[in-house]
């Protein structure tokens, strides 16, 4: 029996439930565990029918998605973050192939080959996942591993578009199985983070932050501070999210990202001309009683909008940091205070959530006026992610989902309304 049929015939006698659970049924019902063990198999399959891999170990991996929880913004500044894994994944089965070829079969795009005798960057592979394979292996091998090929097939059910970060995923997917087949599992989720930035910015050509990353690979909610980015402090904030009678919804608001370069360039641009007024980069780096004491100064340099956006930069920062502490300590009600107050702050300081550009358009700030209208005072909403366009963040207590999601879907569309789960795991050998 080959190393796929013992997967598979595992998978359908039960043998991995317990796991599959964990990573994609927290809603507790046999039809998610159902559906998971029908992913899983059809993975398997597709895996085996693509590479025919015989006798070679195969094994299954997840890169999750993540969502941003709190921290607005701020991380570019140095700032702190709170952000967690979701139980929508790349999900991945793979195998040695006994040559130094990575290749890998994503569902529905063209499949992939990376040559592993050559790491160079490539700039024709700029944007493209090739450039974040060969970036996730060639950072490896800097490491000091040696590095063997490996087939993969992969499917993924992260959102597109939705602030999920399905690149950060894929690094992490390709990360952990670097990590099992060339690394003896000796990569912790920090350093497979690190390594998936280190991917996306000089491989990929994307100079984003390490927070994506971070989310995807470490598991659960995680808070980051980033006064050191080479070093970043990471800590998990134990709590269950299953226990707190809420659910996660993501809301597509159905407006688009395109042509909002400006917008989110002006963020850290106005943010950093605040800091350079005290001959500084970084706003983590001005004291904020400084910050405050300059205040008719800096709006006469800067003008009103960038200290606007420097005093969401202050409050926001703290307020990770606050709601981290608020979930160790097991207080959801303070938890979801906090996240509505980022909402606001986000909304009126920030001012992401429209852009000036096009003010006809402005669906977060509608789907956020009729999202607390649906909450009736309870729960939390806010921005997701960058903003501007794209998608909506809301804590919903479990009473009022259904109505919640009719009333969003009513206004947006059918299957906008995505109803997640902040999963314990992050990326991971699912099983082997």
């Amino acid at each position: 029996m080959s190393s796929c049929e013992k997967l598979l015939q595992a998978v359908r006698a039960g043998a991995h439930d317990t796991i599959l659970a964990r990573l994609y049924a927290m809603d507790g019902t046999q039809a998610s565990l159902a559906a998971a063990r029908d992913r899983v198999i059809h993975v398997i399959d597709s895996f085996s029918a693509a590479f025919h891999p015989g006798d070679a170990d195969a094994a299954l991996f997840s890169g999750p998605g993540r969502t941003e929880i709190g921290g607005n913004h701020t991380d570019h500044q140095h700032g702190r973050v709170l952000c967690g894994s979701v139980d929508l994944d790349m999900l991945a089965c793979a195998a040695p192939n006994g040559t130094q070829l990575i290749r890998i079969h994503s569902e529905g795009y063209p499949a992939l080959e990376v040559d592993l005798t050559d790491l160079a960057v490539k700039t024709e592979e700029v944007n493209t996942s090739a450039a974040l394979v060969r970036g996730v292996a060639a950072r490896a091998a800097q490491l000091g591993y040696s590095l063997k090929g490996f087939d993969a097939y992969a499917t993924s059910n992260v959102l597109s578009g939705s602030g999920l970060s399905s690149s950060a995923a894929y690094e992490v997917l390709v990360g952990n199985i670097l990590n099992h087949f060339c690394c003896e599992d000796k990569l912790d989720p920090i350093l497979i983070a690190k390594i998936g930035q280190y991917a996306e910015n000089v491989y990929f050509g994307k100079p984003c932050g390490l927070m994506d990353q971070m989310g995807s690979s470490v598991g659960g909610a995680v808070a980051i501070d980033f006064a050191d980015p080479a070093a970043p402090i990471v800590e998990k904030a134990g709590y269950d999210f299953a226990s707190s009678g809420h659910a996660l919804c993501i809301v597509d608001t159905g407006s688009c990202h395109a042509d909002l370069t400006n917008d989110y360039a002006d963020i850290p641009k106005e943010m950093g001309a605040v800091a350079a007024h005290f001959g500084q980069k970084f706003l983590r780096d001005v004291p904020e009683a400084d910050f405050r004491a300059a205040l008719p100064a800096l709006r006469a340099e800067c003008g009103d909008r960038a200290v606007l956006r420097a005093l969401h930069f202050y409050t926001d920062d703290k307020r990770a940091a606050q709601e981290a502490q608020a979930l160790e300590q097991g207080d959801f009600q303070r938890f979801l205070a906090l996240v509505n107050e980022s909402g606001f702050s986000s909304a009126v300081n920030l001012q992401n959530t429209w852009t000036i550009s096009d003010p006809r358009q402005q669906a977060i700030p509608m789907c956020l006026a009729l999202g607390r209208e649906l909450l009736e005072g309870t729960g939390a909403i806010r921005v997701h992610g960058g903003g501007f366009a794209g998608t909506i963040q809301a804590f919903v207590p479990n009473e009022k989902l259904e109505s919640f999601k009719a009333g969003m879907e009513a206004l947006v569309g059918p299957g906008k309304c995505h109803v997640l789960h902040i999963r314990p795991v992050g990326g991971c050998v699912v099983f082997a």
